[in-house]
């Protein structure tokens, strides 16, 4: 096991991305805290239709062992409280993974303020929270881990403003987050994902979708494991000299110069 005695948070963890990283990590032996807004996982009409139990039980079913933690990432005193559940309920923090996120794809002029400011919140704001409650004691861990999820966005247009946006940000934060800890030994790495199949999907029509299968090289679509497989490398000793990279997992999607073609 390559994460055996290491506890790591999870953010937007009860469905889609987070859930599948989470049993990743708990795969590899780590103890994982699942938070999100509620226990109950998403169901999408594309993905996930039949995602019911909850992360925690799915672990425990791996024998693994999980805590869940209720909490709003763009509000500060949750995501303080977030961090001292976890210090309380397993006495240390070696990994840290903000994946909490939102998604619309509304344009500039049709995109409200309210809209904008809500998914800023959430999707970069909580990653700037994440960080600054879980660095103390990230340092203190011998292998004191940051992984932030962006997506294939962070490199281009597409996706709405505040989305692209917010997701660019997450990987100039990240780059930040590892020249900031580097002295004290911890990593902070980007993960970029291209189309995986979760319930944040449900924002597409079904041509859509059809497109994002047709531009991805790779002969299916991602699955959140696939994310969780390049979450756990970051998180073990195998990544201890890297730092402040982005990896896109995304099938080749952003490899070809004319995508789909």
């Amino acid at each position: 096991m390559k994460l055996k005695g290491r506890v790591a948070i999870v953010t937007g963890a009860s469905s889609g991305i987070g859930r599948g990283i989470a049993l990743e990590l708990a795969q590899e032996g780590a103890k994982v805290v699942v938070s999100d807004i509620t226990e109950v996982p998403k169901q999408g009409k594309y993905h996930e239709q039949d995602t019911t139990t909850p992360t925690v039980a799915e672990i425990e079913k791996l024998g693994g062992e999980g805590i869940f933690v209720a909490a709003d990432v763009s509000a500060e005193s949750q995501v303080s409280a977030l961090v001292k559940a976890s210090i309380d309920g397993f006495g240390r923090l070696d990994i840290l993974v903000n994946n909490a996120g939102i998604y619309f794809d509304t344009g500039a002029v049709t995109t409200s303020s309210e809209d904008w400011d809500r998914l800023i919140g959430i999707n970069l704001k909580g990653v700037f929270l994440g960080v600054k409650y879980a660095l103390p004691h990230l340092r203190q861990s011998p292998a004191g881990r940051v992984i932030n999820i962006a997506s294939v966005h962070s490199f281009g247009g597409g996706g709405g403003p505040a989305y692209a946006s917010a997701k660019a940000g997450v990987l100039n934060m990240t780059r930040d987050t590892a020249v900031e800890a580097a002295s004290d030994g911890v990593t902070a790495n980007t993960i970029c994902p291209g189309y995986i199949e979760t319930a944040i999907q449900d924002a597409l029509t079904p041509d859509q979708v059809e497109l994002a299968n047709k531009m991805t090289p790779l002969p299916r679509l991602g699955l959140p494991r696939d994310i969780g497989r390049a979450a756990v490398f970051f998180a073990s000793d195998d990544a201890q000299w890297v730092t402040g990279t982005a990896l896109p997992v995304d099938g080749g999607l952003l490899a070809p110069v004319m995508p789909g073609y």
